[in-house]
This record gives structure tokens, C-alpha cells and sequence, in this order.
């Protein structure tokens, strides 16, 4: 009896996170560039994908935005919208997937074409087409039965911080020890770090550069980077540079 209820307390997170749909989002963020373009709001297709969502009845912002606390606090609140392409030689195909902050698709529509020749026209109709999916999809918010974030952090034996190395001495930088574990969840434009509340405590910006991540938290901008297999947190105070260890999971 004991194994079949074991079994069942595990399947509930995964059943309940099976169940969420666009109805359970309020907000959805906007990047201010698609993968495919080069050229921020190339052809207009962000701020066109920013109207076609309101229109719908999101409330929608741009990621590189003031977001209001709701959403700063807790990505997971939030929609991510990304428009693919699929190349074709005589048409303009574009697919709008939303997505949650663990980057599982929520909802994909139908691929909408172009034939139009001038690319802003062809790519806008392809864009409008991709969207009667959307817009034939019912809506209604009812609220978040459980944030995505939540999934992520695990329900095992509270984490125990390993032995701190002794950190390494430098002249030019005061190193503050690791505190707990940090989760890595993707992001459009690199990862979110969130503590076991869960809490985002960095926000971390893709670079050229592997291991190597532009990074804020609110209070502070600076740069999330691996040195001897360990990751550290390096930003200015006070005309002081400051290195933090990090416990991170990815």
C-alpha cells in the first residue's frame, strides 16, 4: 500500500504540469530580437507579435523592459513568445511558439505562409497567418495552478552545502563564499538562477564567449564566469571589486 502511495505523490507534480495551458498565463515577454533575424524588431515582427498578443488579451512586455514585480520576482508568471522560421524558396513560413520558463512549449501554432516578394509585407502576412491559430485558441485567465518553477527544485533531502575551498587571495578582489545550491532554468537570452523558495537571485545574459555569462541581480551588474572548474559572481561595490563563489546546477 505504502509503494502505490509513494507512486502516486510523485505523479501529481508531473500530472499537474501537464495540465498547463495558455489560460493559466497572464503575461507574456517579447525578445526585441527572433533567432532568425539579425536586426532588433527587423520588419517590426516584435512589436507585431507584441500587438497581436494584446489584442488576444495578454498583458505583454519586452524582456529588456521594466517588468512589474509580479514578473521580476518570478519569471515562471510569465510566457516566453519566440517566432521560428522554416526556409522556403518562394514562401515566408513562421511558426509562433509560447513557451514556459523552463522552455517547454505551452502552446505552437500552425505555420503561416507568405508569398510576397517585398520581405517587411512577406513577413508580416506569414506572421498575421501563424497567428489565426492563436486567435481561434480560446483564452480566459484563470490563474497559475502551480508555478513551472516549482518542477524544477527537487523534493528530496534539503541540500547540504559542500566543504567551502579556502577561496583564493587576491589583492584586487575581496571573494565572498558560496551560499546554497542555485538552479539553472534556460531563458530566451541565456539562464535565470533561482534558490529553493524559489527565488531568482541572477539573471544571466548569453556571450560569445563559452563559460563566460553577462550577469545582474537586481542591485548589482557584472559577469557569471568559471575559473578552476568553479563558478564566480565578479562585479564592482563601492569602487571594490567583489567576487562571489556560486553553487550552480544546470
Amino acid at each position: 500500500m505504502k509503494k502505490y502511495l509513494f507512486l502516486l505523490v510523485l505523479a501529481l507534480p508531473f500530472s499537474g504540469f501537464a495540465q498547463h495551458t495558455i489560460n493559466n498565463y497572464k503575461y507574456v515577454l517579447v525578445p526585441e530580437k527572433f533567432n532568425f533575424l539579425k536586426q532588433n524588431d527587423q520588419y517590426t515582427l516584435n512589436t507585431l507579435t507584441k500587438l497581436l498578443l494584446e489584442e488576444k488579451g495578454f498583458t505583454v512586455y519586452f524582456d529588456n523592459t521594466e517588468l512589474p514585480a509580479e514578473v521580476a520576482n518570478n519569471r515562471c508568471s510569465a510566457l516566453n513568445a519566440d517566432v521560428l522560421e522554416k526556409n522556403g524558396m518562394f514562401t515566408t513560413n513562421l511558426t509562433i511558439a509560447l513557451k514556459d520558463c523552463q522552455g517547454n512549449v505551452v502552446f505552437k501554432s500552425k505555420e503561416g505562409k507568405s508569398r510576397e516578394k517585398e520581405y517587411k509585407t512577406s513577413y508580416n502576412l506569414a506572421l498575421r497567418d501563424a497567428f489565426t491559430s492563436l486567435k481561434e485558441t480560446p483564452y480566459t485567465y484563470t490563474g497559475m495552478a502551480q508555478a513551472p518553477a516549482q518542477q524544477v527544485v527537487p523534493v528530496v533531502a534539503p541540500v547540504v552545502t559542500p566543504p567551502v575551498k579556502k577561496a583564493i587571495e587576491t589583492p584586487v578582489a575581496a571573494t565572498n563564499q558560496a551560499a546554497g545550491t542555485l538552479y539553472a532554468q534556460p531563458t530566451v537570452t541565456g539562464y535565470q538562477l533561482i534558490d529553493t523558495t524559489p527565488k531568482i537571485v541572477l539573471t544571466l545574459y548569453l556571450s560569445s564567449v563559452n563559460d563566460y555569462f553577462i550577469a545582474e541581480n537586481g542591485t548589482s551588474n557584472g559577469i557569471v564566469l568559471k575559473k578552476n572548474g568553479d563558478w564566480f559572481f565578479e562585479y564592482y561595490k563601492n569602487g571594490n571589486l567583489v567576487s562571489e563563489k556560486l553553487l550552480i546546477k544546470f
